[in-house]
Formats: C-alpha cells, structure tokens, sequence
C-alpha cells in the first residue's frame, strides 16, 4: 500500500509541475488561506515561536509575518518539487549565486569549505549551488521514513550533481573525495534542534536560550577546512539570491564555539531583517 500511495503521489506531483510557475503561484494563493484558516497547520507552534522570538511586537505584527510565512511556506513547497522539470539553465537563473570570487580563491588554495546554511528561504535550492562552483558540494539530510519519498527527495536534491549524505556518513564521504583529490564544499543545515545531551553549545537566540550542534565546527577544526556563512535572499516571487559571508580560514585557530556563536548571531540578524522567511513551523525550542 505504501509502495501504490507513493506512486499516485508521484504521478499527481509530476503532472501538477508540468504547470508553468505563474500558474503554480496562483495555486500558492489558493493553497494558504486553507493551510491558514482550514488546516491550521501547526498554527500555535508558529504563534508561540513568534511570541516567544519577538516579545516586543504587537500580536498584529506577529500575526501579520505568520501569515505572510504561509504565503511563503506555500510558495516553497510547489517550488522544491518544480525541481523535477526543471533544467540547470532554468534554475540558475531563478538562484543565482553571487561573490563566487570567495569559492574561487579557496579553491585555489586547495582548501574545503564548510558551509553553514539554515532553513531561510528556499533552501531546497541549494542543490543549485553546485552549478556555480568547482567544489563538490555535499549537503547532510536526515533520511525520512517513508522510503519511496525518501528516494523522490533525494533525487531532487542530487539533481544537479550534488553528493547528498545522512549525517552519520559525512566523515565517510569527505574522506572518500580527499582520497580522490576532489576539493568539497559541505552544507550544514545548522539551525536545527539537537537532541538532549552535553554535546550542544548553548547561547541566547531571538530571546530564548537555544541549543545548537557542534558537528558543523568539530568538523571544520578535525579537516581544517574554511567555515562560510551562507545567506539566502529573496529577491522576488521564485527568484533568489545566494551570498556568502567568510566566517574564518583557520578553525583551528578559533576558540571552542566561537563558529558556532558567529552562525547564530548571524542567522538571528538575517531572521530579524525579514522574519517571515524562517521556518517558524519547526519546533525549535523542544526543550
């Protein structure tokens, strides 16, 4: 049964993003307002998120950035599976990747890059980045349990020649491309919640104590590899923008945590500019 779901699932995916994008962003509009008012999906984890990040707005400025992070919630669910008709032309002009001069001269210098990204904007697009840059690009993600959608996004996020891998296989991986000579560029979704244990670093993140992983930066230091700051704007309906931001050259010489506070200051500043492109239906704040 499960196998017969997926297909139907599929089969009405596939069709559905043989829809040109103006078309798909008509459905969006139709789809946010049931996922809003019918649906409620998740609506008092996103109310309690933004009560708690930004006790200093108003309920009505709250409530206006959850509905527009539905509107844009809507919008990036029809765009990740848009991936599946989508060429490399048409998806580097919709996300394009600036400064790459960045990515250049690392490269040059032969070094590997980790690069700390979150879940802002459509960072389902970032497979894309591997269309930009002469670095591998291995992006972690956490395998689902259904596997025949778990095989569909994979394929989505492999699309463009990206190396996708769980996290307890990326030291597995990096050394498989170092013993091949290929120079990698690893994407760490940083923003997620860890599970309980001492192994988290701990710090005051849109006004909450909030427990981040520490695996991005014990890798950087372990492999010496340069540490960026990924960003994604927005820059208008299905068209984005990727900037980097060098956070250091030398982990090794950084003190302990000192990465890990740099990405949360940063990601908390991106948030705070235009709030309504985070991922507030993620329960962050599990403990």
């Amino acid at each position: 049964m499960e196998r017969i779901g997926f297909r139907l699932s599929y089969a009405a995916i596939w069709l559905l993003t043989l829809l040109p994008f103006r078309a798909l962003y008509l459905l969006s509009d139709i789809l946010q307002p049931l996922i809003w008012y019918v649906v409620r999906y998740r609506r008092k984890v996103v109310e309690m998120n933004l009560k708690n990040a930004f006790p200093e707005k108003s309920p009505e400025e709250r409530r206006k950035i959850a509905r527009r992070f539905y509107s844009h919630l809507t919008d990036l669910l029809l765009e990740a599976v848009k991936t599946i008709h989508m060429s490399p032309g048409q998806i580097s002009r919709r996300f394009v990747v600036k400064e790459t001069g960045e990515f250049d001269r690392l490269y040059d210098q032969g070094r590997d890059i980790v690069a700390l990204c979150s879940h802002y904007n459509n960072w389902e697009w970032l497979s894309a980045v591997q269309l930009s840059t002469r670095h591998q690009i291995i992006t972690i993600y956490k395998p689902l349990t259904n596997k025949y959608f778990d095989r569909f996004i994979l394929k989505l996020r492999t699309k463009y020649g990206t190396c996708a891998t769980p996290m307890h296989n990326i030291i597995r991986e990096l050394l498989r491309f170092r013993s091949e000579n290929i120079l990698t560029m690893s994407g760490f979704i940083a923003d997620q919640t860890p599970p309980r244990g001492d192994n988290n670093f701990w710090t005051t993140f849109l006004n909450q104590q909030t427990a981040f992983y520490r695996g991005a930066e014990k890798v950087a230091v372990k492999y010496n590899m340069a540490v960026v700051f990924v960003k994604i704007i927005k820059v208008r309906r299905g068209y984005y923008e990727l900037h980097n931001s060098l956070i250091t050259e030398h982990p090794r010489e950084e003190e302990p945590d000192r990465i890990t506070s740099v990405y949360a200051s940063m990601l908390e500043e991106v948030i705070r500019a235009q709030p309504e492109y985070w991922l507030w239906s993620h329960r962050r704040w599990k403990y």
